[in-house]
């Protein structure tokens, strides 16, 4: 990368780790929206791998519990995997203007559906056959675009989690996506160990805005700061979704 390219993707992370630091979530799907729309989908999610494994695993590890949340969602972290490995293909395939329209849909999905949707309850009893099949789709669309969040986040929320379990629950499902994707990106051929080195050196920006994101919360309604978010992310997401058919 020359000096621009690396300037905007330590701006990007740095930015998505902001988002992460109030949040609690959103550094993948930041960092894929602005980078896919200035670098194709794939070369984009390569550079997000490290520093969202790392940022996901702090928050995994953050609380105790560990145990309790796997032993409740590895059905659906099962599924996940297999799902990602299936929906790779789309992403490995170079195929840009696809792969871009299709994160853009995503991206735009998960928008409306965070900013229209009201709180949902899943019932213990759906939870058995539910978690598979939300555990699949979200490992195609992660697969296919680099973006963990639907339809994991949306189901999680609904589960009735503390906060803490919650929390947990994200960074469980965050981690075992980020590592499916370099397992399914590698055995597609779409991965290298050198195209791992600009990944790692976005691991500090990510790290830097976290904290600062962290201090931004007690500052601003986290609630505020997640409405404006998305609207830019809902913008970039038509922009994309739009870009092939210009």
């Amino acid at each position: 990368m020359d000096k621009t390219e690396i300037i905007i993707v330590a701006a990007t992370f740095f930015l998505a780790g902001i988002v992460k630091g109030v949040t609690g979530m959103g550094l993948p799907t930041v960092a894929m929206g602005v980078l896919g729309a200035l670098i194709s989908p794939l070369s984009a999610a390569a550079l997000l791998l490290v520093p969202s494994f790392v940022t996901n695993l702090w928050q995994l590890l953050a609380s105790p519990g560990f145990t309790a949340v796997l032993r409740s969602l590895w059905p659906m972290m099962a599924m996940l995997v297999i799902g990602t490995f299936l929906g790779a293909g789309l992403l490995a395939g170079g195929d840009t203007n696809r792969s871009t329209a299709v994160l853009g849909l995503t991206l735009v999905a998960y928008v409306l559906y965070s900013l229209c949707a009201g709180p949902k309850h899943v019932p213990r009893s759906w939870q058995a056959v539910a978690s598979p099949l939300v555990g699949l789709a979200t490992g195609i669309l992660t697969g296919a675009t680099g973006v963990f969040v639907i339809p994991a986040v949306p189901y999680l929320q609904s589960l009735g989690l503390g906060r803490d379990a919650l929390v947990q629950a994200l960074g469980l499902s965050f981690t075992v996506s980020t590592i499916a994707l370099a397992l399914a990106l590698g055995l597609h051929g779409a991965l290298s160990a050198g195209s791992l080195l600009p990944s790692l050196l976005a691991v500090a920006p990510a790290l830097a805005g976290m904290g600062i994101g962290q201090g931004i919360r007690r500052h601003i309604h986290p609630a505020t700061f997640r409405r404006g978010f998305l609207v830019c992310l809902l913008l970039l997401g038509c922009e994309m979704a739009l870009r092939p058919f210009r």
